[in-house]
C-alpha cells in the first residue's frame, strides 16, 4: 500500500525524534558513568551495552578510586548541561553527595532549568538568544571561582555540550562582552564555521581554549562532552575550556584577513588586541599559564549516534534507509540542500533505498540586517531545497536542528512536502525571494512547514531526514 504525503511527514518526524532521544542527555550519562563498590567508572558502557564506532573519542573505563577523592564539584555549560548535572547527581546517589560535599555550578539557557539536588542552574542567556550576556559572565565567573578554590586531593567534574561558547562569556581584559557580541555576529554573517568562529575567539577568552583547566586546583578534572561539532574536535565544542588552544593569535588574525574583516572598523579594538598578543607569542612565548591538573575529556555522545539511531527507527517503520553523517564542514546550505534534493528525486525513481538520513551542519551566509529576514540553517536548507523539487509529490523532507533551536526562530526547522509546495503556490510565495533575504521563517510559517519541537536540552548539531514513495506507487 503506498504511503501518503501526510505518512511520509510523519514517518520523517519520528525518524528525526528517535535520533534526538538517542541523545538525551539523562541517558547517556547513565550509559556512561557509574558507580561501583568504591569506584567512579567514566566512559565505559554499563549494563552490558556496547559504545560502537559512534564513540571513537570516548576513552573506556576511566576509574577514580572515590576513597582518595576529598571532594566532588561539578560545572560546566550548555543546552545539555543542566539535564547533565542533574544525571551526574542521580548517578552519584544521596550517599555519596553527602560524603563527597558535592557542589557545583552550571551556566545553561533560560529554558534548559530543572530541579537539582546539590548543582546550582544559573541562567546564563535568556531562551532563543544564543549569544553572550552580562549573566552568563557573571556565571562563569563564580564557576571559576569554584574550581580554584579545590585541592588535589578534589575531583572535579565538567560537563559541556552545544550552546557553551555563548554561555562560558569571560571576555580578556581590554575587550568588552558587546565588542565580542559584535565579533561573532560579523563572523556568522561572513559564513564562518565553527572552527574559524573559534579560532577568533579563543585568545579573547580567559576560560576558553583551556581556560577552565587552567584555573582549576583540583588533582582530576574529567569533561563529560556532548559534541555538537562534526568531528568531535574537542577544541571547538563550547570553545574547548578543558583543552589547550590548538590556534594562536597569529591564526586569529589570518581568519579575519581570509573573510575580509581585519580592515572592519568596528572590529579594530579586538585587531589591535590580537596583534599585540602576537607580539607577545613571538618575544615570549604567550602568556598562557599550563593545565596542571590531570585532564581527561570524554565524548559520550554527537552527531552519528544520533543519525544511526534515527535509521534503526526507519528500518523499523519499514524503509530502507541510508545514513552518513559528515565529520566536516559541509559548505553552504543551498548547496547541501541542492545534493538532498537530488538524492531525494533519485531514491523516488529507482530502485533501492527509500529513506535518506544525513547529520551535519551548514553555513549560511547573511544578507545586511536592514534587508534580512527571520530564519535559520534548517529552514534555509529546506527552503533552497524545495525550489528543486518541483511539487514534492511523494517525498517529505525534514530538516531540524537537535535543540530545537534554528537561528532566532522559535521553530527546530522545517518540512517540505507536497502540501506544503501546494499552500505556499496557492499563497503566491515566490520561494527564491525569500531565500534572497533570509526569510525561509516567514515563508515556512505561510506555507505550514515549520518544524516546532521546542527546547530538547541537547545539541548534536542538525538531523535531516528524506522519506520516499516510489514513482511507480505514486
Amino acid at each position: 500500500m503506498a504511503r501518503t504525503s501526510l505518512q511520509l511527514r510523519a514517518d520523517a518526524q519520528r525518524i528525526w525524534w528517535a535520533g534526538v532521544r538517542a541523545v538525551l542527555p539523562e541517558r547517556l550519562v547513565r550509559q556512561h558513568v557509574r558507580v561501583n563498590a568504591h569506584s567512579l567508572i567514566v566512559g565505559a558502557a554499563s549494563d552490558g551495552e556496547e559504545l560502537g564506532d559512534s564513540f571513537a573519542s570516548c576513552t573506556a573505563g576511566v576509574e577514580v578510586d572515590l576513597r582518595r577523592v576529598g571532594k566532588i564539584v561539578i560545572v560546566g555549560a550548555g543546552k545539555a548541561a543542566g539535564a547533565m548535572g542533574a544525571a551526574l547527581e542521580e548517578v552519584l546517589g544521596p550517599k555519596l553527595l553527602d560524603e563527597k560535599r558535592v557542589d557545583g555550578w552550571v551556566n545553561v539557557p533560560a529554558d534548559c532549568m530543572q530541579p537539582t539536588q546539590r548543582v546550582h542552574l544559573h541562567a546564563g542567556r535568556p531562551a532563543g538568544v544564543n549569544e553572550p550576556r552580562p549573566a552568563g559572565v557573571e556565571g562563569t565567573q563564580k564557576m571559576l571561582e569554584l574550581v580554584g578554590s579545590l585541592h588535589e586531593d578534589d575531583l572535579c567534574l565538567c560537563v559541556l555540550s552545544g550552546g557553551g561558547s555563548a554561555l562560558l562569556p569571560a571576555p580578556v581584559p581590554g575587550i568588552s562582552l558587546d565588542a565580542k557580541i559584535r565579533l561573532i555576529r560579523r563572523l556568522s554573517a561572513a559564513g564562518a564555521d565553527i572552527g574559524q568562529i573559534n579560532t577568533v575567539r579563543r585568545p579573547l577568552s580567559l576560560v576558553k581554549g583551556g581556560g577552565l583547566a587552567r584555573r582549576c586546583t583540583a588533582g582530576r578534572l574529567i569533561a563529560l562532552i556532548i559534541s555538537d561539532v562534526l568531528g568531535d574536535s574537542l577544541a571547538d565544542i563550547a570553545s574547548g575550556p578543558t583543552v589547550a588552544s590548538p590556534t594562536t593569535a597569529a591564526d586569529a588574525l589570518d581568519t579575519l584577513q581570509d573573510l575580509k574583516l581585519s580592515d572592519a572598523a568596528d572590529l579594530e579594538p579586538i585587531v589591535q588586541f590580537l596583534r599585540q598578543l602576537q607580539e607577545e607569542d613571538q618575544t615570549a612565548g604567550g602568556t598562557s599559564q599550563p593545565i596542571r591538573t590531570q585532564v581527561t575529556n570524554l565524548v559520550i555522545g554527537n552527531n552519528r549516534a544520533a543519525v544511526e539511531a534515527a535509521g534503526r527507527e526507519a528500518s523499523r517503520l519499514g524503509y530502507e534507509p541510508s545514513t552518513v553523517s559528515t565529520n566536516r564542514p559541509e559548505g553552504p546550505a543551498e548547496d547541501v540542500a541542492r545534493h538532498l534534493a537530488s538524492m531525494a528525486l533519485h531514491m523516488r525513481s529507482a530502485a533501492g533505498h527509500d529513506c535518506l538520513i544525513s547529520g551535519g551542519e551548514p553555513t549560511v551566509r547573511l544578507v545586511e540586517e536592514s534587508q534580512r529576514g527571520r530564519g535559520g540553517r534548517n529552514q534555509q536548507l529546506a527552503l533552497a531545497a524545495l525550489t528543486h523539487l518541483g511539487d514534492s509529490t511523494g517525498i517529505a523532507l525534514l530538516s531540524g536542528g537537535t535543540d530545537g533551536e534554528d537561528g532566532p526562530t522559535d521553530a527546530a526547522g522545517a518540512i517540505v512536502t507536497e502540501e506544503v509546495v501546494q499552500a505556499a503556490r496557492e499563497r503566491q510565495l515566490v520561494a527564491d525571494v525569500f531565500l534572497c533575504r533570509n526569510d525561509a521563517y516567514s515563508f515556512f510559517s505561510a506555507a505550514e512547514g515549520l518544524f516546532i519541537t521546542g527546547p530538547t536540552h541537547t545539541n548534536v548539531c542538525d538531523v535531516r531526514v528524506v522519506t520516499v514513495e516510489k514513482y511507480s506507487r505514486v
